[in-house]
């Protein structure tokens, strides 16, 4: 009874513990929103905050849900990702009052999509019980993969947006992005598939430069995953999806299988591939270029696919220097897709290197949280989910600040949780509830194997009983 008791006062502690953060979270919000209103408007502005608070409102509900459906859950995931979402909202605020935008502002738009998406997190922890289930259903979720990489191919419903790449879809007046999706879809089959067909793929292959490679006839998955990202990549003519689809199988087939050469073989593939694009495509040359030299007059001054976005990003994050030019204070409309894109830069041109880089913390801890609950996951498919859901955060916000900075070619992926988008909130909240719905099986397993060992530990004292008792009894 008393471990019972225990256990009790622990749950009740991890969600004390997400409260708090909550809390300063939503203080953080607040701070923000009044620092961009005085600094750009020179006033307070209460409806604003009004709509900050309904969201925020969304938040609390998804951690009374957490209480009573989930109660062992992480607690640190929730407010790192609420933080951040409030964040991004306050950006894009901010770049509305630039702009001149009145009635139904992008902003109010974006709050109103992070409602939507903190309530069906919500919804998901409600009726997902055990994450196991999933697993059932591993070649469901590769059908809907594969029809959500097809929707933006079909004439009529696929749609560029006015952009050179075909990833939307338009269905009357809805629109959205399949691609966020198949991120979970995919990281769904892939660990499924991975778990039931692992044995095969790891079976002893020829051994190469001190590395062991599979057999050519164990080299079937990775090639089929390779020709979608190409397939991905030529058609949709979108470099950044089809790394970050690729990257995923890589990592979940290494933490399946330990095989470093899967890594080799997998860089080796998509580099190829990229070579071959970059010959073929014009769209792909067209960002290696401007990657390569943004300043060159022609790219600069060219109307599509230049580098004009590239060069106003970066000039907007060195004018923000090191601390910043002040919430309000900072010229983003000067940027191109500064709400979507370009959202980091916007960011950055008014917190600085330092408030980057504290946002990029924020990150590196969502992630470590994510990862950490796939290195304690006591079964293979939790384990191989949480990575790769974990990863594919990781690797979406490397490829975006890594395109804004110039590290790599830009790809117009969306930062999670910062740029504008319904489908990228949705998507990243159920990504969210995924993992906090794993944490929280894990701590519960763990928790009933260690009270189902402590009683067995008591029992054979108990039935034997002290000498003096057996005695007595006699």
């Amino acid at each position: 009874m008393s471990r019972q008791h225990n256990l009790r006062l622990v749950d009740r502690n991890l969600r004390g513990i997400e409260l708090v953060l909550l809390v300063l979270g939503a203080i953080v919000s607040a701070l923000g929103l009044a620092a961009v209103q005085l600094g750009a408007l020179g006033a307070l502005d209460i409806p604003p905050f009004v709509i900050g608070a309904v969201f925020w409102a969304a938040v609390l509900a998804l951690h009374i849900v957490l209480r009573v459906r989930a109660s062992k859950a992480d607690p640190i995931i929730l407010p790192i990702a609420a933080t951040l979402n409030s964040i991004g909202i306050v950006a894009i605020y901010r770049i509305d009052i630039a702009q001149g935008s009145t009635g139904s502002t992008p902003a109010m738009r974006q709050a109103l999509w992070a409602t939507a998406a903190v309530v069906i997190a919500a919804v998901v922890l409600y009726f997902l019980r055990n994450h196991r289930v999933l697993q059932r259903y591993t070649y469901v979720f590769m059908l809907a993969s594969i029809v959500l990489l097809v929707l933006p191919m079909i004439p009529g419903i696929g749609t560029s947006l006015g952009t050179n790449a075909e990833l939307w879809v338009k269905l009357g007046p809805v629109t959205f992005q399949p691609s966020e999706y198949a991120k979970i879809t995919l990281a769904v089959f892939f660990a499924g598939y991975l778990v039931a067909r692992g044995e095969s793929i790891t079976a002893a292959g020829r051994r190469f430069a001190g590395m062991t490679f599979p057999r050519p006839k164990d080299s079937g998955p990775i090639l089929v995953v390779w020709a979608m990202a190409m397939t991905v990549l030529v058609v949709q003519k979108d470099l950044g999806t089809s790394l970050l689809y690729f990257g995923l199988f890589l990592v979940m087939l290494y933490v399946a299988t330990g095989l470093a050469s899967w890594v080799v073989i997998g860089l080796l593939m998509f580099v190829a591939g990229g070579l071959a694009a970059y010959r073929f495509i014009p769209l792909v040359q067209g960002r290696v270029h401007a990657w390569l030299d943004p300043l060159d007059d022609t790219l600069y001054n060219q109307q599509y696919g230049g580098s004009y976005q590239l060069v106003q990003g970066l000039f907007g994050q060195a004018h923000g220097g090191m601390f910043g030019t002040g919430w309000g204070r900072g010229y983003p409309q000067l940027t191109p897709l500064a709400r979507s894109d370009y959202i980091f830069t916007s960011i950055g041109e008014e917190v600085g290197l330092i408030g980057i880089f504290a946002i990029l913390c924020l990150f590196l801890l969502l992630v470590g949280r994510g990862l950490r609950v796939g290195f304690t996951a006591s079964d293979d498919f939790g384990r191989l989910l949480a990575t790769g859901l974990s990863f594919v955060l990781c690797l979406q916000v490397f490829i975006v600040v890594g395109g804004v900075t110039r590290v790599i070619p830009l790809t117009g992926l969306p930062t999670p949780f910062l740029a504008a988008g319904g489908s990228s909130l949705l998507a990243n909240w159920v990504i969210m509830a995924l993992l906090l719905r794993i944490t929280d099986s894990i701590r519960s397993q763990a928790d009933r194997f260690g009270a189902l060992r402590s009683t067995t530990d008591a029992a054979p004292a108990s039935a034997v009983g002290s000498p003096a008792e057996k005695e007595a009894h006699s």
